[in-house]
């Protein structure tokens, strides 16, 4: 079906339209963006040169910290434009490939926290069994499935985008393009792609969340039962600290593309927005990593070589 757009850009109403204000935000997002690529690429360079952090769980937390740095420079680098030039004006194709990058970065985060919770579940619930069942086989294959799911995911949107023809509203209340405002701006019927939302949510969001989720619940109480109580201590806070990330999430998933969005929400929508693909690509390697003792280590002994 041939795509009869009606217009050829769409406007970014961004955070402000007060000049102090926006020069303000400026300095503070530059800051968060270049934090999230210096620390998440520390943690990535760490995991591939120290022989030390060879196993499953950096493995993990190497893709973790990958995705984190294209997922933050898919929006960052716009909003810092935008905030400088006060231009907010993004084409149709722009938008779509704005869309196409962050929707394949957020739903192979949805799959990649599952496989560290499960990677998580059976280091302390199941210790002795580790190295068997989560073999280096194994993780090259949940990699894989990973990252071609989310690009799979992303590219079967983004064709059933190419479908709507686009006529206005013109003015995005958000800082970057995403599934929802584009729908907004479609003078095509785009209940279809409603529905393919719904339909992915239901399918693919729900069963990862219970699958992320479930495995704390074993080891929070195997946690419980760990004799040292500064073991006990320690193990609760980590498991507590990944849950909060994990949870914040996923209601910045659910309130973005699930909560209908009226003039009511638009604030709460954009401030979901700033950490869903701002603040936790910042949160992960803080809460995930640098507290980690193994990479402290790492990076001392990269230091001293």
């Amino acid at each position: 079906m041939m795509n009869l757009t009606k217009i050829a850009l769409l406007t970014l109403m961004g955070l402000s339209d007060h000049p102090p204000t926006m020069n303000g935000l400026f300095v503070l997002f530059l800051l968060i963006y270049l934090i999230t690529l210096i620390i998440n690429l520390l943690v990535f360079f760490l995991v591939l040169v120290d022989h030390h952090l060879h196993n499953p769980m950096y493995f993990f937390l190497s893709n973790l910290a990958f995705l984190d740095m294209s997922y933050s420079s898919v929006t960052a680098p716009r909003l810092l434009f935008d905030l400088v030039t006060k231009s907010r004006s993004i084409t149709i194709p722009a938008c779509i490939a704005q869309v196409f990058f962050f929707v394949l970065l957020a739903a192979s985060e949805v799959l990649l926290l599952s496989a560290m919770s499960y990677d998580r579940y059976i280091a302390i619930c199941h210790p002795l069994h580790y190295q068997q069942v989560m073999s280096w086989k194994l993780c090259c294959h949940l990699a894989f499935i990973i990252w071609v799911f989310g690009l799979t995911y992303s590219l079967f949107h983004t064709l059933f985008l190419l479908r709507l023809s686009f006529c206005g509203p013109t003015s995005i209340h958000n800082f970057f393009c995403d599934l929802p405002h584009l729908f907004q701006a479609s003078c095509t019927d785009p209940t279809i792609n409603i529905v393919l939302v719904f339909t992915a949510a239901g399918g693919v969001t729900l069963p990862a969340f219970l699958f992320t989720f479930l495995p704390y619940v074993r080891i929070l109480s195997t946690v419980f039962r760990i004799p040292s109580n500064a073991g006990n201590l320690k193990a609760f806070y980590t498991c507590t600290s990944h849950l909060l990330v994990v949870f914040i999430f996923y209601i910045s998933l659910i309130f973005i593309y699930l909560v209908p969005t009226s003039s009511n929400t638009l604030s709460m929508n954009i401030c979901f927005s700033v950490m869903y693909s701002l603040i936790n690509p910042l949160l992960n390697p803080l809460i995930y990593s640098l507290r980690n003792s193994d990479l402290k280590a790492a990076f001392k002994r990269t230091l001293n070589n």
